[in-house]
């Protein structure tokens, strides 16, 4: 027996490295920014034996785009062999932070991707066409803004994950533009203070948003996503929140991804 459960875990690894995936960049337009935007689109091999498949939203970080996820990590599409599901990447803007700004007009990126690009992609593949069926997760920025639109679009998202997520913006005043897109702190604090994930969690009940966080212990948004899991520990909102040694990059992500994957599968297949 451990002969033959060895031998399936060696198999799981050959199909997570060996795609037969299809990769593809597809462009959609935005009416709410009037410009096309696009994204990657990862498809498994099997698409073309089953009817509907769970979708997976991964969002980059900031100075990113819409094709890091598959440059950097280049298991993405085993994953999604293996776990048969679409994987969406799609572009946020440099340091859009996946908001609808409250002082830009120009970018709506919450209402993007929430709204826009998953209706998209309900009428352009075979999809699981319901919350049941999707799940959002992304580093840095995007883990902030996976969380943010999660929390914001529980009747979207069933499942939201964080891989070292920028999930308190307050700290930070001087950081990453982000005053570009909600204002200065010390001038317009009420958009930082709303627009922050660790204060959005009272729109959280518990057991309706699967969640799981994932921080390493060297990055320097460590902290915060403690007090968030403090946070959900105090208002009793499940999820699993994972620490380890490891800094802000590739490396750590890479590896995170697994895992993510792992718990994503797990919620699909319940």
């Amino acid at each position: 027996m451990r002969t033959i459960a060895l031998q399936l875990l060696l198999l799981a690894g050959v199909s997570a490295s060996v795609s037969a995936a299809s990769v593809d960049t597809v462009e959609t337009f935005s009416d709410v920014m009037q410009k096309n935007i696009k994204a990657v689109v990862i498809t498994p091999d099997n698409y073309d034996s089953r009817t509907a498949f769970p979708v997976l939203y991964l969002l980059h970080g900031h100075g990113g785009d819409y094709a890091d996820w598959i440059n950097r990590a280049p298991s993405l599409a085993g994953y999604a062999d293996l776990y048969g599901m679409i994987i969406v990447c799609p572009d946020g803007g440099r340091n859009s932070w996946y908001f609808d700004s409250p002082i830009d007009e120009a970018i709506r990126y919450e209402t993007y991707v929430s709204d826009e690009l998953v209706a998209w992609m309900d009428h352009h593949y075979k999809t699981v066409a319901d919350r049941k069926g999707r799940a959002i997760t992304g580093l840095s920025m995007g883990g902030h803004g996976a969380l943010y639109l999660a929390f914001r679009h529980q009747d979207v998202f069933g499942a939201a994950g964080s891989m070292s997520g920028g999930v308190d913006i307050r700290p930070f005043p001087g950081n990453w533009g982000l005053s570009t897109r909600l204002g200065t702190y010390a001038e317009q604090p009420e958009n930082w203070e709303k627009n922050t994930i660790v204060n959005l969690v009272h729109l959280l009940a518990p057991g309706k948003l699967a969640l799981i966080i994932d921080c390493g212990t060297s990055d320097f948004f460590y902290q915060v996503n403690m007090k968030l899991h403090e946070t959900l520990l105090y208002h009793n909102i499940p999820h699993d929140f994972i620490t380890r040694p490891g800094g802000h990059t590739w490396d750590y992500w890479n590896n995170s991804i697994r895992y993510q994957m792992l718990f994503f599968d797990g919620f699909f297949g319940s």
